[in-house]
């Protein structure tokens, strides 16, 4: 259920230990970190609440501080397709941001989560000020292509097994969310919500590749054991 205040209107200052878990924050200079912080707002997001939806004007470059979102469109059947997971240290809407466009998707929270938002205009004026932001934009660019042309692959798997283990993969990108480390929050209702298979199927696959040596199911999340081999299964060693 989402509350009756939408979040936009919950939104505050970040304490201190949330602006700790900004990974851009620590490459601005004096000045430039001094602008951003002026800026930046947080908000405390419930499951289910919109972060930005589809044809709403950008108006923050979000973050996840905390929690889990899910990147999402709906077609013209009316069912919705889920991109991606965006767990703790992920930054997201770059593209958007710099195009100042409507948004072609939607984010919402799957648990309750903190979300960091910075102001559009304060985002082009640390594109024009910062070398350090501006590299990291331009690695979040070049990790997003790598990440979305592996989500239509994914799209393609047959193989509920691979399915899961390429979706795992994806969450503990070290430069898009670095805020995950090896252990990743989630459930496996909530895994399966954005891998778009049963929970029972995940609770099959998440065996198997325990059993595999890849991953090691714990309270509340999973540890990654060998992300090379998370990230290769179901590719063939012929050549």
């Amino acid at each position: 259920m989402t509350t009756e205040i939408p979040l936009h209107q919950r939104r505050r200052k970040p304490d201190p230990e949330e602006l700790d878990g900004i990974p851009w924050l620590k490459l601005l200079q004096p000045d430039e970190y001094e602008r951003a912080v002026a800026e930046l707002v947080a908000g405390n997001a419930l499951p289910g609440d919109y972060v930005c939806r589809i044809g709403k004007p950008v108006t923050y470059w979000f973050g996840v501080v905390e929690g889990l979102l899910k990147m999402s469109s709906d077609n013209a059947q009316g069912q919705t397709m889920t991109f991606t997971g965006v767990p703790p240290g992920g930054w997201f809407g770059e593209g958007t941001a710099l195009k100042r466009e409507d948004y072609r998707y939607n984010i919402q929270a799957l648990r309750k989560s903190v979300v960091a938002g910075l102001p559009v205009d304060t985002f082009h004026w640390l594109l024009d000020h910062s070398i350090g932001f501006n590299r990291f934009v331009m690695n979040q660019l070049n990790e997003r292509l790598g990440q979305f042309i592996a989500a239509r692959e994914i799209d393609r798997l047959n193989n509920p097994d691979v399915r899961v283990a390429r979706s795992l993969a994806a969450l503990f990108n070290p430069v898009l969310y670095p805020g995950v480390g090896q252990i990743l929050r989630i459930t496996q209702q909530e895994l399966a919500y954005l891998v778009g298979l049963s929970r029972q199927r995940v609770n099959e696959a998440l065996a198997s590749l325990e059993a595999q040596g890849t991953i090691r199911v714990e309270y509340g999340g999973l540890r990654i054991l060998d992300l090379p081999a998370l990230r290769s299964t179901g590719i063939s060693k012929s050549k």
